[in-house]
């Protein structure tokens, strides 16, 4: 079907209720975040900060990017596992056997990489989990760098000296920032890998068709 047939936000319709989800999940955080932050330095006797200087806080900075160094890490580690890994059952799961798989191409145009070949094919052969490493790390040092901020802010609140970005990295607290959301995001994705298993979800590309043996892998 060709895509002048519809609507534009109805061509689009996943992606803008996303954005608009995460836009208003943000906006949220920013301003529950603001009041807690305000409260927390009111108990210990220090001036409240303004919504922007806020926004430029070790505390909005380290909570915005440490959770999303977690997404991206669950989303390019369970792009590379569905790779070579299979789940007997699961929508989630290519065919167990490589043989059962459709992977007839639509008409249109090819990507120039593939035209291109060679390194360049290669690399975007494996561009999607490229991507979200890249993202991954971007938003890891994020995470450090505002929690690192943050950090020294608290000591400094309590009258102690402040602490290098490397000495924090090393600490407790930041693994355990980041290891309270990596687990519960693994979590999610083996969640969904297991519950579509035995679970339907109608006209969702996520589940198998309500029909389909639970035996069955792939959606």
């Amino acid at each position: 079907m060709k895509q002048g047939k519809y609507a534009f936000i109805y061509r689009n319709g996943l992606s803008l209720v996303l954005l608009a989800l995460f836009i208003a999940a943000l906006a949220g955080q920013t301003w529950a975040g603001l009041r807690a932050f305000n409260a927390e330095l009111a108990d210990k006797g220090a001036p409240t900060v303004s919504l922007g200087q806020y926004l430029e806080s070790g505390h909005f900075v380290s909570a915005t990017f440490e959770n999303w160094e977690s997404e991206f890490l669950q989303m390019g580690m369970y792009v590379l596992l569905t790779v070579a890994l299979r789940q007997r059952g699961s929508a989630e799961s290519r065919k167990l056997d490589p043989a059962e798989e459709d992977n007839a191409i639509e008409p249109g145009a090819t990507p120039w990489p593939v035209r291109k070949g060679g390194v360049w094919k290669t690399l975007y052969a494996n561009s999607l989990s490229l991507a979200y490493m890249l993202l991954f790390l971007l938003t890891f040092a994020g995470h450090s760098y505002g929690s690192w901020r943050h950090e020294n802010q608290e000591r400094a609140l309590d009258g102690l000296p402040g602490i290098g970005w490397a000495e924090h990295l090393g600490s407790a607290q930041f693994w355990f920032e980041s290891m309270q959301n990596w687990q519960s995001e693994f979590l999610a994705v083996l969640s969904i890998v297991l519950l579509s298993i035995y679970l339907r979800q109608k006209d969702s590309p996520e589940s198998k068709p309500v029909e389909a043996p639970h035996a069955q892998t792939g959606a």
